[in-house]
């Protein structure tokens, strides 16, 4: 496969090209997924370090692949966007053609390593995941209906089904579990951004929740879902899957999440922007202490 083209800019050593290629992958997104990947793996199993090795360098690249060609496929809403108009397509770094050949590398890297080093349903899965965030999410639902980050969630759930495959070589109902757990959590977290960037997606035409719902009913929709999250993560310590560790992490970070929720819905208009900021923020370290949570019970209480 031919080398990414660059622009005049580019050449001209305006940023270095590793830069951007790795901006392209989103790494700090990706850093989530890889929590969500790794954790299941230790929960269903004791997999050795090769294993995960493996798996989190195929869960990077096939994530990465999909960042890139959502880049791609964005490319014409990216530029009028505060915070995607540097990205390397719209700031005239890098062509469309070039972005969308090096997400494609690395998605078909991704499935050879995975397939051949780990598991065919792993690679699948992980496959899955890159089509559904490509063509579902970005290709269809991101433009049409402010139900894209509900529908659309689903694509960040599928990395504890390829933790949990790699291990198992199944997928367990305990698998599905994990996955409820992501999906649910994707749409307090997302339309918290939503609503401190929703004059950017106004510019950009993309219907997003505040946009079309409005605020205070984007803000009970969070809260339900926080709700309905928060259950979902409880309920697993009811019938033992979990024990008091989990039972203790879940029920405080929950809590914490619940107390933001409803920070941001007793918020004076105009000013809930600093309570969303911090529920966006604080939803990231939650899920993930939530699924550290999930290992350190199982490896302390097995």
């Amino acid at each position: 496969m031919t080398a990414p083209v660059v622009s005049g800019a580019q050449e001209a050593g305006a940023r270095p090209l590793w830069r951007d290629l790795v901006m392209l992958t989103k790494p700090r997104i990706i850093s989530l997924l890889l929590v969500t990947t790794a954790a299941p793996m230790y929960v269903a199993g004791s997999p050795d370090w090769t294993l995960v090795a493996i798996v989190m360098l195929g869960g990077y690249l096939m994530a990465g692949g999909a960042n890139a060609v959502n880049m791609y496929m964005d490319r014409d809403i990216d530029g009028v966007m505060g915070r995607t108009k540097l990205r390397p397509i719209p700031s005239g770094r890098m062509t469309p053609h070039a972005v969308l050949a090096f997400g494609a590398m690395l998605a078909m890297t991704a499935t050879w390593l995975l397939a051949l080093y780990v598991n065919v349903l792993t690679a699948a899965l992980a496959l899955g995941g890159f089509y559904f965030y490509v063509f579902v999410y970005t290709r269809f639902l991101k433009r049409t209906t402010p139900q894209n980050i509900v529908i659309g969630g689903a694509a960040g759930a599928f990395p504890p089904l390829v933790g949990w495959a790699a291990v198992t070589g199944r997928l367990d109902l305990a698998a599905w579990y994990l996955f409820l757990i992501v999906f649910y959590w994707t749409p307090p977290h997302f339309w918290a951004l939503a609503l401190n960037k929703q004059k950017d997606y106004g510019r950009a035409g993309v219907p997003m929740a505040p946009l079309v719902w409005g605020e205070r009913e984007t803000m009970w929709q969070m809260f339900w879902y926080t709700i309905v999250l928060l259950a979902l993560t409880i309920l697993p310590c009811t019938f033992g899957a979990f024990g008091w560790i989990y039972a203790a992490s879940a029920v405080g970070l929950g809590a914490l999440l619940l107390w933001g929720t409803v920070q941001v819905m007793r918020a004076p208009e105009g000013q809930w922007s600093a309570p969303a900021w911090w529920v966006y923020k604080y939803s990231l370290l939650y899920l993930a202490l939530l699924f550290v949570a999930m290992v350190v019970d199982r490896r302390l209480l097995a």
